[in-house]
């Protein structure tokens, strides 16, 4: 069996046939977060904001500069990537993907990304993990779209006539009966998996060829890349990779001449939990070299970008893994990827997205992944390869709401401060309740603040200095940083601003609002805000956003609305709203840093 784990990598040229109106949100960016530690307030338990009395006690006043001679950190443009769930494949989204209303949505956010997709390509039967994707076992690709294992079908010979006949991107169109059809199966399939996950028994699939078409033909016309992560499973009797699957997959693959990077298996450190036979790091090193070796036999594949190897959160046996492995293939991926969940979704609540404890766990394990890697390899590039809020598929009007927002922002602005390459996101759309797209096709709130994001931010982080005043702790008291600050380049992808502009994003989890005052050299600039709020009675349980008081909605199939700044008076102070995302330009700094690419 061979997994596809697919990332698209915005920023591939889009065939002329792809729809209009979502090539916005891809240009990546850089950001170095300034922790400004302020004191909880005695409502924190409450769940909508409540502003405090005007006063002088409790009002906290920010004094903000911004190094802009130097980045401290250059990131990928394709930063920002994104992962597709292989239930897809499961419940029957996969024929649904090249849709008009569908395909516009990745290319507006990640027209410079990877899509990554795992799955499995053979006869070995797939099981889903734990965290409620399939298992992966095939390959990826830079879209970050994440399919987790299928078998693939040998019969690959009547695999995708029609798609024969259609040079380049192929737009499939449905009726809407098909789609309410559509909608009921997968209604119907998330219990099944459901079921499978708490059981822990999972069913078979099965990826034949035309699913594979179908999956490029969806990076092709959304303007991405796949990275297809091979199936690990597949073991000769000494232990060793059976690559006899895996060489049927990339001939095929090199005859339809697909541009896809590889893989090679999903979480290792797993396999003895999941399917009962473990793979130990130098093992899978051994076996990641006898992929090289594969790709380089096969003239289309000979130069294909190789990641790996995906672990888990690196806990003590999983940093052992690593090492093992690192030793053995360090020098023969170009990237080193691991995964991270913060939460179980089944018990989450909102507070829990509120914690600066929780905000503040990535931190570490990024640290524990650099370790590694530069003992080994030296300047490796790190991918972060998949993220969510929540493992378990998430919980309905948690993880797919407003609330989730502020770990997702967070986890952009801690990445790329601490020199993450890329980080692909779990998952565009599945039957969870992680992904950034629902199955009536409406953006929900993560998508929005990641197309603000990939339109405003750029690929160079820059130093955030901080001043202000605030009351003493209570002795003993441990004050947490509730007011996160990242601050970049504004994209060079935005025409709307000249070069040398700078972008902050700040996230303001204080239940009061808090005052910035810029200084030094963005001290009486012209800023654009663009403020997130929840949007209608859910508060931050709500599946809608407002950008600075507008509720943000698709125009029609395939045309995204105008994300319009709400101009700010030279030398104003910032007022952030409680329990608010905001981006905010300051206009023509002519920052150094930012003058050039």
């Amino acid at each position: 069996s061979e997994l596809i784990r697919g990332f698209l990598l915005s920023g591939m040229p889009c065939p002329s046939s792809c729809p209009p109106g979502l090539l916005a949100l891809m240009a990546p960016g850089l950001a170095l977060m300034a922790t400004f530690s302020l004191p909880s307030q005695a409502g924190d338990r409450r769940a909508l904001p409540v502003e405090k009395p005007s006063g002088v006690k409790g009002r906290t006043l920010i004094l903000l500069d911004v190094n802009t001679k130097s980045p401290v950190r250059i990131i990928s443009e394709n930063f920002l990537s994104l992962q597709l769930d292989p239930s897809i494949i499961h419940d029957g989204w996969l024929d649904f993907l090249s849709i008009a209303a569908l395909v516009p949505l990745p290319r507006g956010v990640f027209q410079l990304a990877l899509q990554h997709f795992l799955g499995t390509f053979s006869d070995l039967h797939g099981r889903r993990a734990r965290n409620g994707r399939r298992y992966p076992e095939a390959g990826q690709t830079r879209l970050a779209i994440s399919l987790f294992s299928f078998p693939f079908a040998v019969d690959i010979v009547r695999s995708d006539i029609a798609l024969d006949k259609q040079k380049g991107c192929k737009i499939a169109q449905h009726p809407d009966i098909m789609l309410e059809l559509q909608r009921e199966k997968a209604a119907q399939m998330h219990l099944v998996l459901l079921k499978e996950q708490f059981s822990n028994t999972y069913s078979n699939l099965t990826l034949t060829a035309r699913s594979l078409d179908k999956l490029y033909n969806f990076a092709d016309c959304s303007g991405l890349h796949l990275i297809f992560a091979l199936n690990a499973l597949r073991r000769n009797p000494n232990n060793s990779w059976n690559s006899s699957n895996a060489l049927s997959l990339l001939k095929y693959s090199a005859s339809k001449k697909y541009n896809i990077s590889w893989e090679l298996g999903n979480e290792p450190n797993n396999y003895r939990t999941l399917i009962g036979r473990s793979v130990n790091g130098s093992q899978l090193g051994k076996d990641y070299t006898q992929l090289r070796s594969l790709l380089q036999l096969i003239r289309t594949y000979s130069r294909a970008h190789l990641y790996g190897p995906n672990i888990g959160r690196p806990r003590k046996n999983v940093i052992a893994f690593l090492e093992g492995f690192m030793k053995v293939a360090g020098g023969t991926v170009d990237a080193v990827t691991w995964q991270h969940y913060y939460i179980d979704g089944r018990v989450a609540k909102v507070t829990d997205f509120l914690k600066t404890r929780l905000l503040d766990t990535l931190s570490d394990q990024i640290r524990k992944i650099q370790k590694v890697v530069n003992t080994y390899t030296p300047g490796k590039k790190i991918w972060l390869e998949g993220v969510g809020t929540t493992s378990a598929g998430g919980m309905n009007n948690l993880s797919d709401s407003y609330a989730a927002g502020f770990l997702w922002l967070n986890t952009l602005g801690l990445l790329a401060s601490q020199g993450i390459d890329v980080v692909v996101r779990h998952s565009f759309l599945d039957h969870g309740h992680n992904h950034l797209v629902d199955q009536n096709f409406n953006p929900l709130p993560d998508y929005w603040l990641s197309l603000l994001y990939k339109r405003l931010i750029g690929p160079k982080v820059l130093a955030i200095h901080v001043a202000g005043l605030q009351r003493k702790p209570r002795p003993g008291r441990v004050i947490r940083d509730k007011l996160r600050i990242y601050a970049h380049c504004t994209s060079y992808h935005n025409h709307n601003y000249v070069r040398g502009s700078i972008t902050l994003y700040i996230i303001n989890l204080h239940r009061s609002r808090k005052k910035i005052k810029l200084a030094g050299t963005l001290r009486d600039k012209i800023v654009h805000q663009y403020l997130l709020q929840p949007y209608g009675k859910d508060g931050l349980h709500s599946k809608s956003v407002q950008l600075n008081g507008q509720p943000l909605a698709m125009v029609d199939d395939g045309t995204l609305p105008e994300l319009k700044p709400r101009p700010l008076r030279a030398g104003r102070t910032l007022v952030i709203p409680p329990l608010t995302m905001s981006f905010y330009v300051v206009k023509n700094v002519n920052a150094l840093a930012c003058r050039y690419r």
